[in-house]
């Protein structure tokens, strides 16, 4: 038996502890459920070694991958048909894509199904080697391949690497794919020993339809893993699920077959476990017991016969990140090729006696690694610290309640929720007895509780645990692991002979929600960012160089006749100066300055790369609520529908205007049934829940019921007189009016009036996809029941009888709306008698239907205070600001034009259905001026229709918007154009819509993804969970909370405002730019050495030991810090820096400024051996002479070089400050001028020797200080003025020379020129 241990063979990502996407299967609030059906990938670009696939040759092609498609997900689909499961019917799967494609941004515009292939490849002596799986919630694409060891091979890997003193086990270990195809013989995934995982990331975000380069093995992940073996001899149904036909066919125990050995693997902490039938290894994170069919049978728990095979599969309820020791840590990190340069540059240095140099350079490597372990200890420790949780629960087992450990837990097990001392969730759970109120911002950043109710048997059948999102259905009996309890309540009902409330667990450790947010952290997908790719090929690039002077160096010593090992350590030598080992360390400085920047301003960072990613954004989405606006809602009034005019009357803005509580307040010729109803409504229908005498919930519900001065008693013993007897109908919560308004005046004549208590007998919470929320309520006393319902006016609309409809509805509607306020619609309905059971039988549908309108409830959401200055500079330096709201268009239009992210003068054009719905793929949408509908769009091109002649158009206004309008998307037609409309049409929407308006969190999510495949740099910034995906989403999410869920974004602002939107980018420009700063810097440092040395090796000469020494450590290192100090410039311009290193504007120059640096060290090289009093270099074949002028003039003309250098590639304005603002970079530069020009013109005789400095006559002194400062304002003006010059001639003669190779736009670029 053989254990694999994940961390031992998985290399961390230590640079970013807390980056990456969190996963799909995290859930925003009951508020903002949406279901998403399975994702339809496009599949990978990527070819992996192990497999390939049908049709594809050997080698790696550009044939795409396929996901694993199950059988459950063939039966779901077949005959063209999907299960709707919101409805619980089916219906024809008319759409091309369903809800949220699987990247959005991956696939084409218009969604089409790929043919099936297989997902496994086989042996010619049968049975099947590899398979390719597609982690949905990662968006992560492996193959699995199965191998045991050869044993001849083994032993020669043991020699290779013994033989070549370590050496090979080296090379074995940065090529894995060698040491596989060595030490390993193919075998069957049923008989392996050991697997070999390789990783791709779907990554390419591109609408293109040219083939890809493939890369094999993108991000470089490619590990091995021993495969467990365990005896069990337990029912397959106990670690698989049953096939969704099987199921649907009847479960039959006598087909059950036993698995007598258990073979899994873990990787990142998810267990793939071998299906011996399927022939493959597979995830059981979505296991349901097959008894698990109704609530009753569910209670009865576990015995421990049933609990033993399930700890065995699953593994302890534990999230428990494995740390690796000190020494584990000192050896990935001493062994990285980054530090092995690093030794054999020490031996090199070593063998050529430069023993301080080298042991000043291990010192500085020594604390870096030591550096670098800690962080990495102490991040993963206080990751470990944030996943890990224990805690004491008391469970039911063999029917007995007793106390256990919550790592003891096992889906299927009964625990306690009331228990006082469990104050956290230890899992992933259904909640079947009692009430709780949950805090769920630690996954979703939403800091509303939110109230969960017990599971009922018709809700099980939309429990889907390996679904991406949970249903909304269930959500409200789903209680999250990691979660806190707000409040946990025993059963209500007297019937319940249950006195606790009780969860059943259903998901353990990392296969929960947290387990899933914590993996996230542990294992981020790569940015990919240029930059660093680049510059990591700039290097290999150099290194070329490098073996150029090698090669010339090498046979110049041996025409000088040098001993062997001088030749040998001389030119291996030049390879140490060509790449510099500081560099990768330099390409940080920048990102670190600028989160220490942002920190100080409560903006804190968890992916340090998207720093940089910042400084590139095009586009920034906004959520309005609480992001723009604030969160805070005011009520401003209520306009009630009149009857039996059916118009609506006056705005009552008192709740004393709405319901006089004194007769001779009241209006005698107006019936006050509607006014009733309406404050009925907005004290009934709502989610808050008190807790500690504090009501808490939806900032709306509570301005809503503070607006009416009621009271409100949750369920308890005081409101049992609501339940009818012989039910076990829990104690519903009861609202009642305020002292003095105890009794209905309309009861006066009724001799014992029964106080007014409204009971809350059942709720339909609002769900984001139907925008409303219902309640059915009993007044005391009363037989029947009145049903409130609020939400989208739209939506209340369609749902109201038409005869309740006022004539000026839309006309009130788009009144409000325009004016920037929120219009929540109220209706009601009246059954005059309905027993429990009835109620309970009645559906969401049936309870939401055949309504009357009562009126609006009118709210004011004001702008924040910066928001409209925020977006005025955004728009300046024309980044494109986007607003995506769940609101009404119209109030969006108007807050939009409120704080200038619309111009207020041009039209702005809102899309109709004119013919047909959102699922109507021969709808027809019309585009109308939101301000005249004469005004309108072709609805194929979105280019302004011919207007009507009879139509004046020669008002300032049309001449004026016409050339610049806007659109209003509204999430119905966004949805339309993405299923059903044609590519053009949601390219041209994508490029002119300013306004998503009513658009779902999936919606959001798909709209940041669109945006990014025609090239757009995409941020979001939101505060809300309806933003969670598009945070993750996007390039640069900023979450404007303080929750842990900002983990969910890469950047997390604690002042709530959008303010940090342009100091991210302005810190993202300056990062970006500080990086290209220091990477030409240290790349000229490199070329000025190479130089130096070049020429002196022509002599056998060299630099001295303190000459590298001073060059590296006083000069270099100080510069290169210190030039990354420089702050953003406070202004965003409309220029945008580049991202790309290798392009002719960094490479220009970079090259020009080389040349330069090698013309100065010529003219000083040629001119010192004109001079009288020139002492040559002594040709010493055993050791390199130092003691020359040759050395001296070139040192001493370098040292200007790296200083000044400096000066000219720090870049100020308009991405960073100006260079005299940065005091330490000034004070460098200054102090090293100084002791240079003392080293020039007069220094010291202690100083000469330690320097190896020669004698040199003042006039020559002279000559080289101003050669070195004609050199410096050259290279200056030539930087600033002549370099970018060049850049644009070389661009504009590479499109001469080959205009079949056109410079590559952003698509959006071209698409806003085409509608021009």
């Amino acid at each position: 038996m053989s254990n694999a241990s994940i961390v031992s063979e998985v290399e961390m990502a230590t640079d970013e502890p807390f980056s990456g996407p969190i996963s799909e299967s995290v859930p925003t609030s009951v508020t903002s459920f949406a279901y998403q059906r399975p994702r339809q990938r496009q599949g990978s670009i990527s070819s992996f070694t192990y497999f390939q696939d049908e049709n594809e040759p050997p080698e790696y092609s550009d044939e795409e991958a396929v996901e694993d498609v199950s059988d459950d997900e063939d039966l779901l689909m077949a005959d063209g048909h999907h299960r709707d499961l919101e409805a619980g019917t089916t219906s024809p799967a008319r759409r091309k894509s369903s809800g949220l494609g699987k990247t959005s941004s991956e696939q084409p515009l218009l969604q089409r199904l790929d043919s099936r292939r297989s997902d496994t490849q086989e042996l010619e002596e049968g049975g099947n080697f590899s398979q390719k799986f597609y982690i949905e919630n990662e968006d992560l694409t492996m193959v699995i391949a199965g191998f045991s060891t050869n044993f001849i091979g083994f032993i020669s890997y043991i020699a290779i690497c013994c033989l070549t003193g370590g050496i090979g086990y080296l090379v074995f270990r940065w090529l894995p794919r060698w040491r596989i195809k060595l030490i390993g013989t193919p075998t069957t995934l049923k008989d392996c020993t050991w697997v070999v995982v390789e990783v791709s990331f779907e990554h390419n975000r591109k609408w293109s339809t040219s083939p890809a380069k493939n890369k094999q093995n993108q991000w470089g992940e490619f590990t091995v893993h021993d495969v467990t073996i365990e005896d069990y001899s337990y029912p397959m149904s106990s670690v698989f699920n049953k096939p969704l036909k099987e199921q649907m066919n009847g479960y039959r125990w006598d087909n059950d077959q036993e698995l007598k050995d258990l073979r899994f693997i873990d990787y990142r902490y998810l267990r793939f476990i071998y299906h011996p039938e399927m022939d493959k290894f597979a995830l059981n994170n979505d296991w349901w017991d097959s008894q698990w069919s109704d609530v009753k049978t569910m209670r009865q728990g576990l015995d421990t016969e049933e609990r033993d095979p399930r700890d065995q599969v699953f593994g302890k309820n534990m999230i428990d990140i494995k740390q690796k020791s000190i020494p584990e840590l000192l050896v990935d990190e001493a062994f990285h090729p980054f530090y092995i340069f690093q030794i054999a540059s020490l031996i090199l240095w070593s063998l050529d006696e430069y023993y301080y140099y080298a042991a000043a350079i291990f010192l500085i490597s020594l604390f870096s690694i030591t550096t670098t372990v800690v962080e990495t200890r102490s991040t993963m420790k206080r990751l470990r610290e944030i996943a890990r949780f224990d805690c004491d629960v008391r469970v039911l087992r063999n029917g007995f309640w007793r106390s256990s450990t919550s790592s003891d837990l096992v889906p299927g097990d009964i625990y306690e929720v009331s228990d006082p001392s469990l104050t956290q969730l230890p899992c992933d759970s259904l909640l079947l007895a009692g009430d709780c109120i949950i805090n769920e911002s630690m996954l979703t950043g939403e800091s509303i509780p939110v109230s969960k109710v017990p599971i009922t048997d018709d809700v099980l059948s939309y429990v889907d645990l390996g679904a991406t999102s949970i249903h909304p259905f269930v959500a409200r009996h789903f209680l999250f692991c990691g979660t806190k309890i707000i409040r946990a309540r025993r059963p209500q009902d007297e019937e319940d002979d249950e006195a606790v409330a009780l969860a059943m667990c259903v998901r353990t450790g990392f296969n929960t929600t947290k387990g899933a947010l914590v993996r996230s952290m542990l294992f981020p997908k790569p940015s990919g960012f240029k930059f660093y790719r680049d510059s990591f090929r700039y290097i290999g690039v150099m290194g070329f160089i490098a073996g150029i002077g090698f090669v010339a160096s090498f046979i110049n010593f041996v025409k000088l006749g040098l001993q062997w090992h001088l030749i040998v350590v001389r030119a291996l030598d030049l390879i140490t100066i060509v790449v510099p080992p500081a560099l990768p360390a330099t390409l940080t400085i920048g990102t670190n300055f600028a989160l220490s920047r942002l920190r100080k301003k409560q903006i804190f960072c968890i992916s340090p790369q998207r720093v940089n990613v910042a400084g590139k954004l095009d586009v920034v989405c906004f959520d309005k609520t609480g992001t723009l606006t604030e969160d805070g809602l005011d009520v401003l009034g209520v306009r009630l529908v009149q009857h039996p005019e059916i118009r609506f009357g006056d705005t009552l803005e008192e709740v004393h205007d709405l319901l006089p509580p004194a007769s001779y307040d009241r209006d005698p010729t107006i019936n006050y049934r509607v006014n009733k109803n309406m404050l009925y409504s907005m004290a009934t229908c709502h989610s808050l829940r008190l807790v500690d005498e504090e009501l808490i919930g939806d900032p709306l519900d509570l301005k809503m019921f503070e607006f009416t001065g009621w009271d409100f008693e949750e369920g308890s013993s005081k409101t049992h007189h609501f339940v009818e007897p012989g039910t076990h109908q829990p104690a519903p919560s009861v609202a009642r009016p305020p002292p003095g308004m105890e009794y209905d005046m309309d009861d006066q004549h009724n001799e014992n009036p029964l106080p007014i208590e409204l009971g809350v007998l059942r709720q339909f919470e609002f769900v984001s996809h139907l925008r409303r929320a219902s309640a059915v309520i009993r007044q005391n006393g009363d037989p029947g029941v009145s049903i409130y319902v609020k939400g989208a006016p739209e939506v209340m609309k369609d749902i109201c009888t038409p005869s309740s409809i006022p004539a000026d509805f839309d006309e009130l509607l788009s009144y409000y709306t325009h004016k920037g306020y929120r219009v929540i619609a109220c209706a009601s309905k009246y059954i005059s008698r309905l027993s429990w059971h009835e109620l309970q039988a009645m559906d969401r549908a049936e309870a939401e239907s055949r309504l009357q309108l009562i009126g609006f409830i009118i709210f004011e959401n004001k702008l924040k205070d910066i928001t409209t200055e925020i977006i005025e500079e955004l728009n300046a330096a024309k980044i494109r600001t986007i607003m995506c709201t769940g609101d009404n268009i119209l109030t969006a239009i108007s807050v939009a034009r409120e704080c200038d992210l619309i111009d207020r003068d041009s039209h702005c054009f809102v899309p109709r259905f004119a013919e047909g719905d959102k699922l109507d793929p021969r709808a027809v949408l019309s585009w109308e001026s939101v301000d005249n509908n004469l005004y309108q769009l072709d609805s194929e091109t979105l280019l302004p229709a011919p207007i009507p002649a009879e139509q004046d158009t020669s008002a300032p206004f049309d001449a004026l918007a016409m050339t610049d309008y806007t659109l209003a998307v509204t999430g119905d037609a966004f949805r339309w154009v993405i299923d059903f409309g044609s590519s053009d049409v949601l390219k041209r929407m994508l490029v002119k819509g300013h306004v998503f308006a009513r658009m779902s969190p999936d919606e959001k999510h798909e709209l940041v993804e669109k945006l990014q495949s025609i090239d757009y740099t995409c941020g979001f910034c939101g505060d809300g969970a309806n933003d969670c995906g598009a945070l993750k989403a996007a390039d640069v999410g900023v979450s404007l909370s303080e929750a842990e869920a900002s983990v969910a974004a890469p950047f997390t602002s604690h002042v709530f405002d959008i303010s940090c939107v342009p100091t991210l980018i302005k810190e993202g420009r300056a990062a970006l730019v500080t990086s290209f700063c220091c990477f030409k810097y240290m790349s000229l440092y490199s070329a000025i050495q190479f130089t130096s040395v070049s020429f002196l090796y022509a002599s056998a000469s060299n630099l001295g030991d303190f000459q590298f020494l001073f060059i590296d450590l006083a000069l270099i290192l100080p510069i290169a810090i210190f030039m990354g100090w420089t702050g953003a410039f406070p202004y965003l311009s409309k220029k945008r820096p580049t991202a790309n290193l290798v392009s002719r504007k960094v490479l220009t120059p970079l090259l020009g400024q080389i040349v330069f640096c090698i013309l100065v060290q010529a003219v000083a090289f040629e001119s010192v051996q004109t001079q009288p009093w020139y002492i040559p270099p002594k040709l010493n074949k055993k050791k390199s002479n130092i003691d020359n002028s040759q050395n001296t003039a070139l040192f001493l003309v370098s040292c200007y070089q790296y200083i000044l250098s400096g000066i000219v590639l720090s870049i100020g304005p308009p991405f960073r400050e100006s260079m005299r603002k940065n005091v330490p970079f000034c004070v460098t530069i200054v102090a090293t001028l100084a002791f240079s020009l003392y080293m020039l013109l007069d220094p010291a005789l202690w100083l000469q020797r330690f320097m190896d400095l020669t004698p040199m006559s003042l006039d020559y002194e002279l000559f080289l200080l101003a050669l070195a400062v004609v050199a410096f304002i050259i290279a200056y003006l030539a930087e600033r003025f002549l370099f970018p010059v060049m850049a644009k001639w070389i661009g504009k003669m590479k499109q001469r020379l080959r205009p079949s190779h056109p410079k590559k736009r952003k698509q959006y670029k071209e698409i806003l020129e085409d509608m021009q």
